[in-house]
């Protein structure tokens, strides 16, 4: 009896210290390629939560009711590379691109996201990063173009 006990006490430490190594291995595994002409820039998700935070709650047209999301700004990150023009192709896992004009990177404008409602978004739940834009804060992003710019599953931005 005891060392049945002492048997699943051993595997399910076991179990933790496994779980919590790939918790571990994810945040060091670079999701995010930015390249700028010859210049390339890795980042892992503790590189891009180690950014200051942006957070909005809005509704999307591919969600049910409002949701927060918490990423890092494309005005941030672009600022911290130094990049004030250019145009912007956001690409996915899957190849799919989409172009992101400039001017969009813009104080509370939009973010990657790398949680949706506090936690980490999986592939299948469009991540881990989705560029989102705050909807609800503005008619103006309320429109086909920009919810075709919401590219999520994102792994590659250049700027050209």
């Amino acid at each position: 009896m005891i060392f049945q006990s002492l048997s699943r006490i051993t595997t399910v430490a076991a179990l933790t210290i496994c779980l919590a190594s790939a918790v571990a291995a994810q945040d060091e595994e670079v999701v995010l390629q930015v390249t700028l002409a010859e210049e390339a820039h890795s980042f892992t998700l503790s590189d891009l939560k180690s950014m200051p935070v942006s957070r909005f709650e809005t509704t999307t047209i591919w969600t049910d009711g409002a949701q927060e999301f918490e990423g890092v700004s494309l005005e941030q990150l672009f600022e911290t590379l130094s990049i004030d023009e250019g145009t912007i192709t956001a690409t996915a896992i899957n190849d799919y691109a989409v172009e992101i004009p400039m001017s969009d990177a813009v104080e509370d404008g939009p973010i990657i996201a790398y949680h949706t409602n506090g936690e980490e978004m999986s592939r299948r739940d469009k991540g881990p990063l989705w560029v989102v834009y705050p909807y609800d804060s503005d008619i103006a992003y309320q429109t086909e173009l920009v919810y075709s710019r919401s590219i999520w599953q994102l792994d590659r931005i250049s700027v050209e």
